[in-house]
């Protein structure tokens, strides 16, 4: 496998990869949860201070590809890792870039980047394959965390809590519920970035593989069906994000397991935020690939709000 499996065109410089200016899709206008909409639909969106519906971060996951195979080819689809903060959100319409910078000699982990066309910073983390001996952006912010004091929405959350095993699969026209009401075929119809691999088992593993934005569709498919104890109804958003393939990739309409579990707890003056590590198992019971991600429930979201921090915590300041 080569840089050939996408036609994406690549700038190379001496020091960087940079893919072109592209529009990403926004997908999530129905999507709902704890029966009301969610921060992708534009008037609940706009009533939060955002100027519309925001496009789902792992969106932007599928523009890196295209460079992260050009710089690692097969080991990027078996083993490959972005780990990224979202810094500002991106809206339908606008252009963004991602940026990889080229990894030192002997090391496998880079940094990457995705801009506007103003400059603003959309998101900025690492990219990797196999283990690259170094923390990746998401490990290195795990340890830099403010901790959550003083918990409204997530009081009943405790770090290390555990949900049951789930059974997950995506097949090319099933709409993947509530949270995700669109199917496979229809993201690859918008896709940014396409590559034959993704409809076809014309490749080395003889079977559709899913794109790296689509797995933490799959993941995250039925977390509702045993949702963590937060209170709502309240709006969040991805604040943070890590995808590993740690035996992948993983195939279209295979059947595969997932767990969650809390591992950090994190606050800041507009958030209470869940960080849950999403550990997903083959049939032969093998991990085969993670993620972490950093779900932050905006506090002005949830309406009483006030009224329970002053009945739990008094009239201290927040």
């Amino acid at each position: 496998m080569t840089a050939q499996a996408f036609d994406t065109e690549i700038t190379e410089t001496e020091g960087a990869l940079i893919g072109p200016w592209r529009q990403p899709r926004q997908m999530l206008q129905a999507q709902t949860y704890d029966a009301h909409a969610s921060i992708h639909d534009d008037a609940t969106a706009q009533k939060l201070g955002f100027k519309g519906g925001t496009i789902e971060g792992p969106t932007h996951f599928s523009q890196f590809a295209p460079l992260c195979a050009r710089l690692w080819g097969q080991a990027w689809f078996e083993s490959g890792c972005l780990s990224a903060h979202y810094r500002s959100v991106c809206y339908e319409g606008e252009e963004v870039q991602a940026i990889l910078s080229k990894p030192l000699p002997g090391t496998s982990q880079c940094q990457i980047q995705m801009v506007k066309r103003d400059g603003t910073e959309v998101l900025r983390g690492t990219a990797s394959v196999g283990e690259p001996h170094a923390a990746t952006a998401l490990e290195a912010r795990l340890g830099e965390l403010k901790p959550l004091t003083d918990p409204v929405i997530l009081r009943d959350l405790k770090v290390a809590q555990t949900s049951r095993r789930q059974a997950v699969r995506m097949a090319f026209d099933q709409i993947m519920g509530e949270l995700y009401p669109f199917s496979l075929r229809q993201k690859l119809a918008v896709i940014t970035e396409t590559l034959p691999y993704y409809s076809s088992g014309d490749n080395p593993w003889r079977k559709p593989i899913i794109p790296m934005e689509m797995l933490s569709v799959l993941f995250q498919y039925r977390s509702k069906d045993d949702p963590l104890p937060a209170k709502g109804p309240a709006v969040g958003l991805f604040a943070d994000q890590e995808i590993r393939l740690v035996k992948g990739p993983l195939f279209v309409d295979e059947e595969y397991e997932v767990e969650r579990e809390v591992v950090a707890l994190s606050g800041s003056r507009r958030t209470e935020s869940a960080w849950v590590k999403t550990r997903v198992f083959d049939k032969a019971n093998i991990v085969v690939a993670t993620m972490l991600l950093n779900m932050a429930t905006l506090k002005d979201s949830y309406a009483p709000y006030e009224e329970e921090y002053r009945r739990l915590y008094g009239d201290t300041a927040r």
